[in-house]
């Protein structure tokens, strides 16, 4: 049978916090700094403090737009046959981060990112076979930063034909991004019920909003795309020391944008996400790569099944600054958590340094992770056939298995096959030039990299995306933040 679900929480803890949950949005409330959205929340009856921008949201509301978010969507790439239900029951993997430096492939030179960074991390992914989804995860340097949503989207057209995101910047380049991602579909409607694009939406903790982050909301909702609501909250700084009262809080801040979200359009696809974890207490920075995140992501999966959403969780996360042992150790850790605890979307493929940075050799290494956590949470079928009891009779004490039929049917299936891991006795590897799992991986990756080739696009389509990005960097970096306060 499978795996049992890991359960961090119990039913009356998890209904312990949903109630808190909802006393804190009632009582307290979230700031919300976008005006349109604080009159929208006051016409469904939630008091609003103009003064300070507060908005105490309604209990009977809260359980009315839960109601309405989807339970299961489903995302697609630009290939058709490239598509996966997003649900309670699914577990899909991505990259996610904001790795503006990396270890270069060829040099191991730690450098600020490029396009070109970003153009290999695509067609990385594309052949990664445990990794479903690029959530905008190598931020290059080497373009303009209000120009950089619309070579990303460029530049996976060309190089990727699994689905994609960014994150909610704001009014121009969220409306770009839908615009631009409906050119490669072959028009809006063809986004309307399988999402190609998956964006990233962090509330402010604690208990606030983003004025950038809920223009960017506003337009998903319109378009219909999902929205992965993902506070960032550190227990003992942006967020109280005990992992229940994080919980409390980031599930305030998840369920207030969901109701957001619900308002704009009724049925707007969410995933409740998770980024939370401690603070590290003695300098107050972020500890991704702690076992609390772990902890974090699995209560988070249950109190979003508790609703009846799918539950995105960061894992992988690593403070390292090398690709050592506290790198495997941390991430390892805290992708099984996730998983087990049955997160549906579990992200932050190939990163290091809280997110911050990377390295295509680790994305390779992360698909082999993920390989064995998924043979892990698949757990043991027992049947007639894998009790083998035939076999063994005929095996008996003096024979072995090897040759056996049974054996060779069954063993890809049962075995998980590592492709980076060295499994050979010393002589063997030392014969091999002793290559250790970082140098295999980097192998792998430049053997993918040689082989990719950019996509042919329909020549009408080129041209389009070609003249939305000159559009684009045309405006000025004025232009991109006063579209923000108009």
């Amino acid at each position: 049978m499978q795996a049992s679900r890991l359960e961090i929480l119990s039913g009356k803890e998890i209904e312990l916090i949903h109630q808190r949950t909802l006393e804190i949005l009632e009582e307290t409330g979230l700031k919300v700094e976008l005006k349109k959205m604080r009159h929208r929340l006051r016409d469904e009856g939630c008091p609003v403090d103009e003064d300070k921008l507060i908005v105490k949201f309604k209990t009977d509301l809260v359980e009315r737009c839960l109601k309405m978010a989807p339970r299961e969507f489903i995302i697609r790439g630009a290939d058709p046959n490239k598509q996966w239900r997003m649900n309670a029951e699914s577990r899909l993997y991505g990259g996610l981060g904001t790795a503006i430096n990396y270890t270069d492939l060829e040099t191991g030179e730690y450098r600020p990112t490029t396009l070109r960074d970003l153009v290999h991390h695509l067609a990385l992914f594309e052949q990664l076979d445990n990794v479903t989804t690029n959530q905008m995860d190598v931020w290059p340097n080497d373009v303009p930063m209000h120009t950089i949503h619309v070579q990303a989207i460029r530049a996976w057209a060309r190089n990727c034909t699994k689905p994609f995101g960014l994150g909610a910047y704001g009014v121009l380049a969220t409306r770009d991004m839908m615009e631009m991602t409906a050119l490669v579909m072959g028009g809006r409607e063809a986004m309307k019920d399988r999402h190609p694009f998956m964006t990233i939406v962090n509330t402010h903790s604690p208990l606030a909003t983003a004025r950038i982050q809920l223009e960017g909301l506003m337009i998903l909702a319109e378009w219909g795309q999902p929205a992965l609501i993902s506070p960032e909250a550190m227990a003992g700084t942006t967020a109280p020391v005990t992992l229940a009262g994080l919980l409390v809080q980031h599930n305030a801040e998840i369920i207030g944008h969901v109701v957001m979200a619900q308002l704009v359009h009724p049925g707007t696809p969410v995933v409740y996400g998770s980024v939370s974890t401690i603070a590290e207490m003695k300098r107050g920075m972020v500890a991704l790569g702690a076992v609390e995140t772990g902890l974090i992501s699995a209560a988070s999966a249950q109190l979003a099944h508790y609703y009846g959403l799918p539950c995105r969780a960061v894992a992988g996360g690593t403070e390292a600054k090398t690709l050592d042992l506290q790198c495997g150790l941390e991430r390892s850790r805290t992708i099984m958590l996730a998983a087990l605890a049955g997160a549906n979307y579990i992200t932050c493929v190939g990163t290091t340094e809280s997110s911050t940075a990377g390295a295509h050799e680790l994305a390779v290494i992360d698909n082999e992770i993920i390989g064995g956590v998924e043979r892990a949470v698949r757990g043991i079928e027992v049947n007639e056939t894998t009790l083998a009891a035939e076999v063994i009779k005929k095996v008996g004490s003096s024979g072995n298995y090897l040759m056996e039929e049974h054996t060779q049917r069954h063993f890809r299936g049962e075995h998980f096959l590592p492709q980076v891991s060295d499994r050979d006795k010393r002589d063997i590897w030392e014969e091999g030039g002793r290559r250790d799992m970082v140098v295999r991986a980097g192998e792998a990756a430049r053997k993918i990299l040689a082989q990719h080739r950019e996509k042919e696009l329909e020549p009408t389509l080129a041209r389009e995306l070609d003249r939305y990005v000159a559009l684009v960097e045309q405006r000025s970096l004025d232009e991109f933040y006063a579209a923000e306060w108009e």
